[in-house]
């Protein structure tokens, strides 16, 4: 299957990283690390960015430009948060297809939370979403899955490189390795080849927002149906 989801997605991408921004990026939040323990920044399996300080405190530390950056990674999680979390109330997947929504979903819940920890009263609130039906059956949520993973990884590469404080920048290359293995799972189960291509593009916000408001998943009024409550881990 050759087909890429949301109208081949790499089409809207900027080049590999032919400069080494990213790869000099990396470096610098490896060289970092042992001092990001030092500032009291714990990174778990989920990303979870919590500073030893009051929310208050936390977010007061964060240079402005971080915190604009931090929250639209948030808008992003809440995007994927919201459509793992409709999937699996509505019932309507099974197999290999469920298993992967209850574990990614429950990943990306806690991306929210520890997002939402991080910025206290600087977050934004959480926009209200239609899925338009596509989180009722196994290949439209494929999919969308493969679409969605594909961007978030897009995203965090594509503002890695802006980030100022060091230890934001090392949790958020912590979050971009679990969308990444998030993306190959579900490339993998919707028939897609995980990876073809020796380096991943990034995508800058104009191209990511225009992507996303393509989709038209963004409304004025929430449309989820509860059926029942998914776990929450994180």
């Amino acid at each position: 299957m050759t087909m890429d989801p949301f109208e081949r997605f790499d089409e809207f991408l900027a080049e590999a990283d032919s400069d080494g921004a990213l790869r000099e990026t990396r470096s610098r939040a490896e060289a970092r690390m042992s001092r990001v323990g030092l500032l009291g920044l714990g990174i778990s399996g989920a990303g979870a960015l919590l500073f030893a300080r009051t929310p208050a405190a936390r977010a007061a530390a964060l240079p402005a430009g971080d915190v604009d950056i931090l929250n639209y990674a948030l808008v992003l999680e809440y995007l994927q948060a919201s459509f793992y979390t409709e999937a699996e109330r509505s019932g309507a997947l099974t197999g290999k297809t469920a298993q992967a929504a209850r574990v990614v979903g429950a990943t990306e819940r806690a991306h929210v939370k520890a997002f939402l920890e991080l910025l206290g009263s600087k977050a934004v609130k959480r926009p209200t979403f239609n899925f338009q039906g596509v989180t009722e059956a196994q290949r439209p949520f494929l999919k969308t899955a493969v679409g969605f993973e594909d961007l978030a990884v897009a995203a965090y590469k594509g503002q890695a490189t802006k980030l100022q404080s060091n230890a934001v920048l090392a949790a958020a290359v912590g979050i971009h390795s679990v969308e990444a293995r998030h993306a190959a799972w579900m490339r993998e189960l919707f028939g897609i080849t995980p990876a073809v291509k020796a380096f991943d593009p990034a995508a800058s916000r104009s191209q990511i927002n225009r992507i996303v408001s393509r989709t038209h998943f963004i409304v004025a009024k929430p449309k989820m149906k509860v059926r029942r409550k998914p776990k929450f881990t994180g």
